[in-house]
This record gives structure tokens, C-alpha cells and sequence, in this order.
């Protein structure tokens, strides 16, 4: 059986992951660990803001494989999919698999939570105040402190989950998800393999 590498991710998407997985994690180390001043926190949330603007227009004018339409898929397409996951057959959706697609629109959503937060708490520190914390009532205030701080270990349970995938991918179903967010490609079999996944309605 031959094989061939097949392009999946484009340069700007692939720079996207990894620069929001450095936003992420520095951002929560340095709320967690860092100086009393957050200031470079909150520069990492303000990347962060960014990143998610760069993903939401690029799901819409991006390559194929980057657009919402490419990999958001119904009810009945994603249990079909799971139903896939106990084989240890490998399975391969042109771009992401149903199941992620909406685990990444989940992560999208949580970082915009987390963001807005963040723009609006008030420690009541005199230091650390949310720039869009005087738009607010005090009430608000307040609650976007307890919730920026709750969604903090939502993330964390988050990033914990999908390094858990990666390595349920790579060691059960024996697909690499990490090269080919580096390189782009991804190497697979010149003939589909036996139970290949595939969207009703689509083919490849």
C-alpha cells in the first residue's frame, strides 16, 4: 500500500493553533503564577481577542478545510462518527472530524466567555481592573471576577481534554494529529482503508 502526503491545514491556520495555544497557556500561568500587576496577562488575553476575530473571519473566507461549512455537521453525522471511535481503524475526514468541530467551536466560545470577563471585572485592587470595568455596575463587576475565575479552571479542564484526544488519536486509532498542524500535510494510505468515516452527502 503506497502512501502519499495530502494537504490539510494552510500556513495561516496552522500559525493560528499555535499562537493561540501560547496566548492560552501564558495567559493562564500568568494569572495563576505571575506578578501581582497582571498587565502581561492581560496582554494575553488581548491576543487572545484577536485570534478568536482572525478564526471566526477565516471560517468564512479561509481554504475549504478551514470553514465552518467544512466541518460543522449535524446531530446524526457526529453520532455517527462516534460510533467510529472504538475501532481502532483509522478514520479520515478531509479536515476535522465531526466531533472536533464542534469541540472547536465549544473552545472558541469558552475564550470569548473568558475574554469578556476580562474586559469588564473589577478586583476592586486599583491595579488589575478590566478596561470596560466603569461601563458596568459594580454588580457586574463582581460577577465577571467569580466567573473569569471559574472559567479559568474550565479552560484548564479544556486543554487537558484535548491533549487527552491527541493522544486517544495517536495511540488507539494511530493517527498523528501533530505533524500535520506543524507541516500542514498528512501522510495516509493511497486507498481508503476499511470503515473510513464519511459525512453523508459528501464523499473523500
Amino acid at each position: 500500500m503506497t502512501k502519499q502526503n495530502e494537504q490539510i491545514w494552510d500556513p495561516a491556520l496552522r500559525a493560528f493553533h499555535w499562537a493561540l495555544a501560547v496566548a492560552v497557556i501564558g495567559g493562564w500561568l500568568l494569572g495563576q503564577f505571575g506578578p501581582l500587576q497582571m498587565t502581561l496577562h492581560f496582554w494575553a488575553g488581548y491576543a487572545v481577542a484577536a485570534l478568536i476575530v482572525f478564526r471566526l473571519l477565516w471560517g468564512f473566507v479561509g481554504p475549504r478545510n478551514a470553514r465552518f461549512t467544512s466541518f460543522l455537521r449535524g446531530p446524526g453525522t457526529v453520532i455517527a462518527y462516534v460510533r467510529t471511535l472504538p475501532a481502532r481503524t483509522s478514520v479520515h475526514p478531509r479536515g476535522h472530524n465531526p466531533l472536533g468541530g464542534w469541540s472547536i467551536v465549544a473552545m472558541l466560545a469558552m475564550l470569548a466567555a473568558q475574554v469578556a470577563t476580562g474586559l469588564i471585572l473589577d478586583p476592586e485592587d486599583y491595579i488589575n481592573t478590566g478596561p470596560l470595568a466603569g461601563m458596568v455596575s459594580a454588580d457586574w463587576n463582581r460577577w465577571a471576577l467569580g466567573m473569569h475565575h471559574t472559567l479559568a479552571v474550565v479552560l484548564l479542564a479544556l486543554v487537558v481534554l484535548h491533549v487527552a484526544a491527541i493522544l486517544f488519536y495517536r495511540f488507539w486509532k494511530r493517527e498523528d494529529l501533530v505533524t500535520p498542524m506543524i507541516t500542514g500535510q498528512r501522510r495516509q494510505a493511497g486507498r481508503s482503508r476499511k470503515g473510513r468515516f464519511t459525512a453523508p452527502g459528501r464523499t473523500g
